[in-house]
């Protein structure tokens, strides 16, 4: 089978994508798959790490918004379907699947246009503007959250697959992790991420946290996003300390080894998108929710809240965050070792129960 996946951006739209090719692989291995995104994007480090081959093409986010600088990015994403016509006819795939977000919008019409079979993957609970819109030309829409399908009146078919992740639950050795990060005992691990991209308002009030060291309950493995570790780095040593050796702290650009930290923690402090809410549902952690505010129809609240109305998170809006706010609520939970014990089962009964 010969597998074209569109897939650009962001790890959330990415990560999925590699999640079905791995499995598409596993159940056919002589099968070819190739990404289609662009140049910009974390897929021109994630696609390849993952051995997979990425083709490019011209595409752009477009908002609402009349400026020029839309207007260019439009045509300029008019333009792409030229280059992904080329990249499909040259492949000849068997399939498309789109996984959401502008780089669908021209991949999956040239698609359907030459005849060649299509499917989105959506995987937060409130769908984007790209499936809305490709929903009722693709034969199926899959779904990570069942809150979505109402969202999608016009798709010809909706099914509730879930969403496809590379974590799982598994054993991990606690005394190396604490040696190699630096944790201290008997203190819960905190891990800290901002989504790939990293959160300025996020690693803002990791700042404050360390430099007041008010995390004096509670170790801590924070990921800056790699664009904003040099800045972070700046901030935490005019602080006086030295971002390599603090106490309970370990601060890291990016986290590759995702799921062994994942596993390690005791909680976890993110952004919630919708990949983030499938790996916490698997692997069963306690989380502290602030959905990043500018998501398209902000659907992060919408994802966060699946899991907060089921006992097994905590949410705090960007606006009101604060170092505070967030270490109260912190310190609020590992306190009572029930809670935390109570909101792990929680979050491992699913989704979807």
């Amino acid at each position: 089978m010969k597998v074209v996946i569109a897939a650009a951006g962001t790890a959330g739209h990415i990560n999925p994508g590699i999640a079905i090719a791995n499995k598409i692989k596993k159940e056919e291995p002589d099968s070819k798959i190739i990404f289609i995104g662009t140049t910009r994007g974390l897929e021109n480090d994630l696609v390849p790490r993952a051995g997979y081959e990425l083709k490019t093409i011209n595409a752009y986010g477009i908002t609402r918004e009349l400026k020029i600088k839309n207007i260019k990015r439009f045509l300029a994403t008019m333009k792409s379907k030229k280059e992904a016509k080329i990249i499909l006819e040259e492949f000849k795939p068997d399939i498309v699947i789109g996984m959401g977000g502008y780089i669908c919008m021209p991949t999956i019409s040239v698609a359907n246009r030459l005849g060649i079979p299509t499917i989105l993957h959506e995987s937060n609970a409130f769908p984007g503007i790209a499936t809305k819109l490709l929903s009722k030309s693709v034969k199926s829409v899959l779904i990570g959250f069942e809150e979505a399908r109402a969202r999608l009146k016009n798709a010809k078919r909706v099914v509730l697959t879930g969403n496809p992740i590379k974590i799982d639950k598994i054993k991990v050795d606690l005394s190396i992790i604490r040696k190699e990060y630096n944790m201290i005992n008997p203190y819960p691990i905190i891990l800290v991420f901002g989504g790939s991209q990293g959160a300025k308002k996020i690693n803002d009030v990791l700042i404050d946290i360390i430099s007041k060291k008010l995390n004096e309950k509670y170790n801590i493995i924070w990921a800056t996003g790699a664009s904003a570790y040099d800045n972070v780095k700046e901030e935490i040593n005019s602080n006086g300390l030295n971002i390599n050796n603090i106490d309970k702290v370990k601060v890291l650009p990016y986290i590759y080894n995702m799921e062994e930290l994942m596993n390690a923690c005791d909680m976890l402090v993110c952004r919630s998108g919708s990949m983030t809410i499938a790996e916490i549902a698997k692997i069963g952690k306690p989380a502290i929710f602030i959905p990043f505010p500018f998501a398209t129809e902000n659907h992060q609240e919408y994802n966060a809240k699946v899991l907060e109305e089921k006992g097994a998170a905590k949410i705090i809006l960007d606006k009101e965050l604060t170092s505070e706010k967030l270490n109260d609520l912190i310190n609020d939970i590992i306190k009572d070792e029930n809670k935390l014990i109570e909101m792990s089962k929680n979050a491992r009964k699913g989704l979807y129960t």
